[in-house]
């Protein structure tokens, strides 16, 4: 399974970035093709970095990775990606992960 984590800094206007999360990106991420899962945090996250506090974080699960590169390069994808300056007033980072279940 591919994944990508997506970590997102602390907003400068949570409330806002929670609306437009809520409202726009969650349906524009939503319809990427061929995406499995997608799940999100939702309350305090917890970081081992204190100088880089992340506010929310969503993985995005896609089957492999041929899957994943055409779902991001879909015009639903390429919608998810370019809305992320909309609202990321607190920076994001992406991290992309091959991921095997063992339980």
């Amino acid at each position: 399974m591919k994944r990508i984590i997506v970590h997102y800094g602390v907003p400068e206007n949570p409330s806002e970035f929670d609306a437009h999360y809520t409202n726009i990106h969650i349906p524009l991420a939503s319809a990427m093709p061929h995406l499995q899962s997608f799940e999100l945090s939702r309350g305090q996250v917890h970081c081992s970095d204190e100088d880089r506090p992340v506010y929310l974080t969503a993985i995005l699960s896609f089957s492999n990775q041929e899957n994943m590169e055409a779902s991001l390069a879909s015009e639903q994808g390429q919608a998810a990606v370019a809305d992320v300056a909309n609202f990321a007033s607190g920076g994001v980072t992406l991290v992309t992960i091959d991921s095997e279940e063992l339980l």
